[in-house]
């Protein structure tokens, strides 16, 4: 085996650990420390694949400001930190049959659009300068406008949590 299959391999083990451990967990500051693990999971693959870019931008975009929001959220509603009685393990059953058959109409959608075609053998190499020039030349204003939108979610969950 190459190396890369077997550290694909454990990343993906890991990664999937984690998203476990995060929907089970009764636990929200945990939960939302086991979806860090996800995030920063999916940007090691990233860079397992060669697309630095995109780990990258996993990494400061989803770990570094979303995660920070979400971290935000709990701390500024004053969400219960510890345990949460009302929560119960009992609907897990349900969870995973719900799982299996997302899982398995997704499988069936992609082999039924999918099934025969093969990949591109073009061997077309996008460097991240390009990446970058199309997101700050031709799609400048969607990209501004999500970054006032996560500066109106930030500044509406602190008017939310201040007290009067």
């Amino acid at each position: 085996m190459v190396a890369q299959n077997i550290a694909f391999g454990i990343i993906a083990g890991i990664t999937v650990l984690a998203a476990i451990g995060m929907v089970s967990t009764r636990n929200i500051v945990h939960a939302a420390l086991f979806l860090v693990m996800v995030l920063g999971g999916l940007a090691a693959n990233y860079v397992l694949l060669t697309a630095e870019f995109i780990a990258t931008t996993q990494v400061l975009v989803y770990i570094g400001a979303v995660m920070v929001l979400f971290l935000f959220g709990i701390m500024l509603t004053r969400a219960p930190i510890g345990r949460i009685p009302q929560m119960t393990g009992a609907t897990w059953p349900v969870a995973a049959l719900s799982a299996l058959a997302l899982g398995g109409i997704t499988v069936y959608a992609l082999i039924d659009r999918f099934g025969t075609d093969s990949l591109a053998t073009d061997n077309t190499v996008f460097r991240t300068a390009d990446v970058s020039d199309s997101v700050f030349s031709q799609y400048i204003i969607p990209f501004e406008a999500v970054s006032v939108l996560l500066l109106a979610a930030l500044i509406g969950a602190v008017v939310l949590a201040r007290r009067d």
